[in-house]
């Protein structure tokens, strides 16, 4: 007979298997809404959003260089000028670098290039006009810029 209730499962050792496995995937959950666990991205009431400065119908084109080491800056910067109603046509790497932030007006249109800045915090703007780019803005992202600390996507 003490062979065969020694084969069973305790209810005991049972329960703390079960407790183990839900503490487990309480962290897990915890970790991963707070951004701990990488690859996992927080819930969707955690993310980012920047506010709009471009209305409605109203299209600016954008280009946007990463004037830093940083890898994938001009990606991010993208994501937040678009949040903002900006239409980033390209995003890429560029040889110069910059410590600061740099709105350049390519399409004589100031307040663009000011409402960009505004969004590009800290941001300088300068007017060099340029009809062969195809675009109203260029954004020099510089060392300065911090990336938004919350996610842009859920």
């Amino acid at each position: 007979m003490t062979l065969a209730s020694e084969s069973q499962p305790k209810p005991r050792r049972r329960w703390l298997v079960i407790a183990s496995a839900l503490g487990v995937i309480a962290i897990v959950i915890v970790a991963s809404l707070k951004g701990w666990v990488p690859g996992v991205s927080a819930g969707a009431d955690a993310t980012h959003h920047t506010e709009r400065v471009i209305p409605e119908g109203t299209r600016v084109k954008v280009e946007v260089f990463n004037a830093t080491d940083t890898r994938g800056l001009a990606r991010t910067a993208a994501a937040v000028l678009r949040d903002a109603g900006f239409d980033v046509v390209f995003f890429g790497n560029t040889g110069e670098r910059h410590d600061s932030t740099v709105v350049r007006d390519r399409s004589n249109h100031p307040e663009w290039a000011t409402r960009a800045a505004r969004t590009m915090m800290p941001a300088v703007t300068e007017v060099r006009a340029d009809s062969g780019r195809l675009v109203d803005l260029t954004v020099i992202v510089g060392k300065t810029w911090r990336a938004p600390t919350e996610p842009l996507r859920p």
